[in-house]
């Protein structure tokens, strides 16, 4: 086993919120060792394939605000978008590249068509709740005012919100930026995957990497995103919130014909996943997405359903001409989804060991802030566990809807999703009611599998519902352990 040379600090993970705060910490403290693991090809990283939408209002639904959790991480998303302009000119100058922002747009607007289902209506309305009772500046406008929507006739946007303040950005120039910015710190990068934290009498002495080698350090901040599950195994099985991967796809575009989005165009978050989305990244480029599937462990091909579905949405949905744009390149990214939906941000019962994962589709938009708060509590100049206390990573679930309308909001979203891919009822069903029965039913059979029932989401169910053998599935496996170590759930609210 090779020793390398030691670390203060090990920052596990080179993504967009590892590298967010390895840079703040170097610039805050620059006498600090600070090193930086991770594979440099990132296959599989949500960071290297996400848009990067800066959207904190454009991501509400109707359960966003009706937690203590869930305005917890509004508030977090929202401190972030009044962060980002600042948080930009401070990479273009520590990075020296000043053309960093190049693919920055500014504005998002959000539409609304009548192909999902009943599920767009209620997201819409809290969207625009939210952004009238939080004073932020926006306008609704005709959608036929929209830049280049050209969707099918039925698919036509009946209302459309402008949001001036939100946007988007290139992930990888970010990436780019933020290599550059901790390297001109001297921040250490090493090119290797860390396979275990090491301890030894309940504290944190470094970390085991893939090839054999080890690296000393008295503090091991945890921040690989959807590979950081793989890590929790120093913490007892149910201390912790499972991780899983919540696979996306997405592709960037080169346009062959006239048209072109000049801004974030999105629908509202749907039905297990986010909205569907163009990103506009200059000359011709465009960024489009909006899939999501959860797995045990990251992945790193598109799949040609996935694939097929996505494209067929944009070109229906926004903008028919689309149907002819040239694809540059697939990018396939796994978000770090935690069984409750909620962020893991603080430091855990072994001293000198810290999380900062978990955050699922905003942790690229809320890096700044983690990077942030994280360096205030490794430099003593804050907490987390007051600035963020219910994100500590050794919790039980956090539980914001209860069983029976998890099972409810279950039904909700898989039919929802069966209307924006073609579903039609044959005639004399009169409504979906019989499918709601049938997904509703599948959902509440599992929770007979649980000692102690917990509301999950859709996205979470979807993946343990149809399981053959539910009572063996990893997160029935996790949520038992949970109760018996935590003796119970949070409470609902």
């Amino acid at each position: 086993m090779t020793e390398e040379r030691p670390a203060d600090v090990v920052v596990v993970g080179n993504g967009v919120v590892g590298l967010s705060i390895a840079y703040e910490l170097a610039r805050r403290a620059g006498h600090l060792r600070i090193v930086v693991c991770g594979p440099r090809h990132r296959s599989g990283a949500a960071s290297a394939a996400a848009g990067a939408m800066l959207n904190t209002f454009g991501e509400i639904t109707k359960y966003t605000l009706l937690s203590a959790a869930g305005e917890a991480k509004f508030q977090l998303c929202r401190d972030a978008l009044d962060r980002w302009p600042a948080w930009i000119d401070e990479l273009k100058l520590a990075s020296g590249d000043v053309d960093m922002d190049r693919s920055l747009s500014h504005g998002t607007t959000v539409v609304y068509n009548a192909v999902s289902g009943t599920l767009d209506d209620q997201n819409f309305a809290a969207l625009q709740a939210a952004l009238t009772k939080y004073d932020e500046p926006y306008e609704e406008i005709d959608p036929r005012d929209v830049p280049s929507m050209r969707p099918v006739p039925r698919a036509r946007p009946l209302r459309a919100l402008h949001i001036p303040r939100e946007g988007a950005i290139d992930a990888r120039s970010v990436l780019s930026a933020l290599e550059s910015a901790t390297a001109a710190l001297g921040v250490r990068a090493e090119d290797r995957e860390v396979t275990k934290v090491l301890t030894e009498g309940g504290r944190t002495t470094g970390v085991r990497l893939a090839d054999g080698g080890t690296i000393a350090a008295g503090t091991v901040l945890v921040a690989a995103g959807s590979f950081s599950g793989k890590l929790l195994d120093v913490l007892p099985l149910g201390a912790v919130p499972l991780m899983l991967a919540g696979k996306g796809i997405a592709a960037l575009t080169r346009r062959t014909t006239d048209g072109g989005f000049t801004g974030v165009v999105r629908t509202p978050t749907r039905s297990g996943a986010c909205g569907l989305h163009v990103l506009p990244l200059g000359d011709g480029l465009e960024y489009v997405g909006a899939t999501n599937a959860l797995y045990d462990e990251p992945q790193t091909q598109a799949d040609l359903g996935q694939s097929s579905f996505l494209l067929q949405c944009v070109y229906e949905q926004l903008d028919l001409r689309i149907y002819k744009s040239d694809i540059e390149r697939w990018l396939v990214g796994n978000r770090p989804a935690t069984v409750d939906g909620y962020p893991l941000i603080g430091r855990t019962s072994i001293e000198g060991l810290l999380f900062a994962t978990g955050t699922y589709r905003d942790g690229f938009h809320c890096s700044p802030m983690i990077a942030r708060l994280v360096a205030d509590d490794l430099l003593g100049e804050g907490s987390l566990a007051e600035s963020l206390p219910l994100f500590k990573p050794e919790r039980a679930p956090i539980q914001t809807l209860s069983p029976d309308d998890a099972a409810e909001e279950f039904a909700l979203q898989a039919v929802s999703g069966g209307f924006e891919d073609n579903m039609s009822l044959p005639p004399g069903y009169g409504d979906t009611s019989i499918l709601d029965n049938h997904y509703r039913q599948f959902a509440r059979r599992y929770y007979e599998h649980l000692d102690t029932p917990v509301g999950l989401g859709m996205d979470v169910l979807l993946t343990v519902v149809f399981d053959p053998d539910p009572a063996q599935n990893r997160i029935t496996r996790y949520l038992n352990a949970a109760r018996r170590y935590h003796g119970t759930a949070v409470p609902v609210g």
